[in-house]
């Protein structure tokens, strides 16, 4: 999947790397006796609100998604090509859905959470 933003198409991968980018983003995180420790779960944490249609979810996700281009934008230019009354936010939603729905690294956990 391909994403104008900032006038420089972006490849989006929602393989097993997007999954270790959206740990780091969106990742279930404790301090535990002053030792910050991940503990991942920032798919299972991000599908229902994906699905709910939350945009600051959506900017994560494709910010996450955007991690093998050589340009990556800047969480500031996903922001801003989600607020463009240009971008169809509905139909980007959906794409991405879809795209996640086929993706081999995360397609069994979108089928599990689906609402």
């Amino acid at each position: 999947m391909q994403l104008n933003i900032n006038g420089t198409d972006c490849e989006l991968n929602f393989g097993v790397q997007f999954v270790r980018e959206l740990d780091k983003v969106a990742g279930m995180e404790l301090s535990i006796q002053g030792q910050n420790q991940n503990f991942g779960m920032g798919l299972v944490k991000t599908l229902p609100a994906l699905q709910g249609f939350d945009p600051a979810v959506l900017s994560d996700v494709v910010y996450c998604a955007c991690w093998p281009n050589k340009k990556r934008p800047s969480r500031k230019d996903v922001d801003a090509f989600i607020d463009d009354q240009n971008t169809d936010l509905e139909q980007v939603f959906k794409d991405v859905l879809v795209e996640m729905k086929n993706a081999n690294g995360v397609k069994l956990a979108t089928k599990n959470l689906q609402a």
